[in-house]
């Protein structure tokens, strides 16, 4: 985008049609006292790294939507090492030597986010994760305790932007936050637009820590709210079990933002996951654009400090669970005219 007054016009253009987030957010506003800005949350990246309007290559440049023999499916290649993977998805899909549109179209949606999503690559078929499971769900384990924000102990495990502004929304309502990052796979936000990260993480708390020493289990012991973006299995590794935490303390409460659920092991990062969830714009053609920077990713940590607040409100204990392909399913039946 080439100046401050065009992203405005776009956040408010996008940030208008999503009905079920501006009721998400008046809720967090009317539990916290604390107002939601939807047009600055979902755009602030864009703004900040001077990001142009997207079209089948997302603002951020890493995510393309492709045609396919039989329709549309989102490709992220968000990491160094999914670029050097992308020889390996190739030859999975038989076009070796193709470029990935030309292999694109000569197999289905399904195959193609089946065969990346193989190589720990995130992929998604345009609207497969519409009709699917809730944005949130909670699972009690662990007694109630009502409490409210001020002063709470927010531990913050998660990284790039779901996560952090879900936090972040945590602390503007009174929360104390500690982010936790890990020697080895620092933030990756660090390393993008300084404002960007400046925005959701001024005032928090930082710990840089040698997960493998066991200190993490020590940090979370004194939380009273966790907020992770990790696969189950990685946390249960490092000797972290969610179910554990609740059960220690009344009234904790346990955020955990994935692309699919809990239950799935898929990644996905906030572009292909809206898609996932056909949150998605049309151009003139009828064909399907990227509609936002990473959309899923800020929509999803709006939902996410809601379902903390209220958690909090009835008693806490609880496993949230929020996915960023419902959260993104979740808000636009019909595509958006770009």
């Amino acid at each position: 985008m080439k100046n401050a007054a065009l992203v405005a016009d776009w956040a408010a253009t996008v940030a208008g049609r999503l009905g079920p987030l501006t009721a998400v957010a008046d809720a967090f506003t009317a539990f916290t006292g604390v107002p939601v800005d939807l047009a600055a949350t979902l755009f602030q990246r864009a703004e900040s790294a001077g990001f142009r309007t997207p079209a089948r290559t997302s603002a951020g440049g890493s995510c393309r939507l492709l045609a396919t023999a039989d329709g549309w499916a989102a490709v992220n290649l968000a990491r160094p090492d999914d670029h050097a993977t992308l020889p390996a998805l190739l030859g999975l899909l038989g076009t070796p030597q193709a470029a990935l549109e030309t292999a694109a179209r000569r197999t289905t949606a399904a195959e193609l986010a089946y065969a990346a999503q193989k190589l720990d690559i995130a992929a998604a078929v345009l609207g497969s994760a519409r009709g699917g499971r809730a944005p949130v769900s909670a699972e009690r384990h662990g007694q109630p305790g009502p409490r409210g924000l001020a002063g709470l102990r927010v531990v913050d495990l998660s990284a790039l932007w779901a996560g952090p502004l879900c936090a972040r929304l945590l602390g503007l309502a009174g929360a104390r936050i500690v982010k936790v990052e890990s020697t080895t796979r620092p933030d990756g936000a660090r390393f993008g637009h300084p404002d960007f990260y400046r925005r959701l993480h001024e005032g928090h708390e930082n710990l840089v820590l040698d997960f493998s020493s066991g200190a993490l289990a020590e940090v979370i012991a004194d939380a009273d709210v966790v907020v992770e973006a990790s696969r189950p299995r990685a946390l249960r590794r490092l000797g972290v079990r969610a179910e554990e935490f609740l059960a220690a303390r009344p009234g904790r409460v346990w955020v955990s933002i994935t692309g699919y659920g809990r239950d799935d092991d898929r990644i996905a990062f906030g572009d292909d996951a809206a898609v996932a969830g056909g949150l998605t714009g049309q151009d003139r053609h009828g064909d399907p654009v990227f509609l936002g920077d990473a959309l899923a990713d800020p929509l999803t940590g709006v939902y996410a400090a809601h379902a903390a607040v209220r958690s909090l409100r009835q008693g806490g204990g609880e496993l949230l669970s929020v996915s960023m392909a419902a959260c993104a399913a979740a808000q636009q039946k019909a595509p958006i005219a770009c």
